[in-house]
């Protein structure tokens, strides 16, 4: 398999919004190794942290969010050439919590950036989907692109339906070249557990600390966890490949992992002797099992998710040990019941 799509980056230009995320910090640091011009990141720090962002002199760090017309403007200047917009308000009980703040950031910042990217005659529009989230509670399994539904249960689905229906918009009617990607249960290095983040970060959190691992539901529950490293590769491939311009697709690993089997894994892992309790399921949660197809994506950008879970959470835990002294000051997590259940 051949690197050209790496090499489709340099000396470019590129914005990343969300990129002191898990996700965007990974990304930056492949588009910086991968000899961009520039990289700019634009997050308001919301769910990232600035000692997380990658120190590389081909980064530029720009705090504010992407409903900040003055920080747009400022960008401008820079004239990027692809636009990675993986900014959002994350995730399904934060937008339970704040319903307005889930539509501002994750409908009118979608506008926004499209905007943003016909004014600026953009080359490439590449916007982080939810897979988990869009195709509801009643699509047949393996998840594929063509199911639509309209019974989706929380606000952070309807507006990550939402940022895909303005993509299809922006792409038919003005010809702006976008791609949709559909993430699936992302882990890895990156992601700094808390009140509102995935359940992986959260349970290595807890173990370490010797406390019980909750799980909403029978454990039974499977997720498609997919590993950083591999939705990076499919982002860059997404924002090169000319097959992709217009369309959707899966990015994940294609396999199902229960989540009880996470939780023994983590547990055993760190040698946390204190188990697991089980807790009632949250109303939102309508989905037992979670598998996508990736064929789409294989077909259109030469996707192959190359990490086996076991190394990749291995790899998670050995991270978050290095990064302990940061991470214990950084998690938050609130009152109210999202804080003793994990967002799956």
């Amino acid at each position: 398999m051949n690197d050209d799509y790496k090499k489709g980056y340099t000396g470019k230009t590129i914005l990343v919004t969300g990129g002191g995320g898990a996700i965007g910090t990974n990304l930056c640091a492949a588009l910086a190794d991968a000899d961009a011009k520039l990289v700019i990141i634009l997050d308001d720090l919301s769910s990232g942290y600035q000692w997380n962002i990658p120190s590389k002199k081909n980064i530029m760090f720009v705090k504010g969010c992407v409903t900040d017309d003055v920080m747009l403007k400022r960008i401008s200047f820079e004239q990027p050439e692809y636009i990675f917009h993986l900014a959002a308000f994350f995730a399904n009980q934060n937008s339970i919590d704040f319903p307005e703040k889930d539509i501002q950031v994750n409908g009118l910042g979608v506008l926004k950036l499209l905007e943003y990217a016909l004014f600026n005659k953009v080359e490439r529009f590449v916007y982080a989907s939810s897979g988990c989230s869009i195709y509801g509670s009643q699509a047949p399994l393996p998840l594929r692109e063509e199911f639509m539904s309209m019974h989706l249960s929380t606000p952070y689905q309807i507006t990550k339906m939402l940022g895909e229906l303005y993509c299809n918009f922006f792409h038919n009617h003005y010809g702006l070249k976008v791609v949709k990607t559909r993430f699936f249960n992302s882990y890895g290095p990156g992601e700094v557990p808390g009140q509102y983040r995935n359940v992986i970060p959260n349970f290595i959190y807890w173990a370490m600390k010797g406390e019980a691992l909750p799980i909403t539901g029978t454990g039974d529950e499977t997720r498609d966890f997919t590993y950083v490293g591999d939705l990076v590769d499919g982002l860059l491939r997404a924002g090169y490949y000319e097959a992709a311009v217009g369309q959707e697709f899966n990015l994940a690993s294609g396999k199902e992992t229960r989540i009880i089997d996470l939780a023994n894994m983590i547990n055993d892992a760190v040698g946390n002797k204190a188990g697991i309790n089980l807790a009632q399921k949250r109303k939102w949660d309508t989905k037992s099992r979670l598998l996508a197809s990736v064929e789409r994506a294989k077909k259109l950008i030469d996707y192959e998710p190359k990490t086996e879970f076991n190394e990749g959470l291995l790899q998670t835990i050995r991270w978050v040990k290095d990064k302990w002294d940061y991470i214990e000051q950084s998690a938050s997590f609130g009152p109210g019941v999202s804080s003793a259940v994990r967002d799956k």
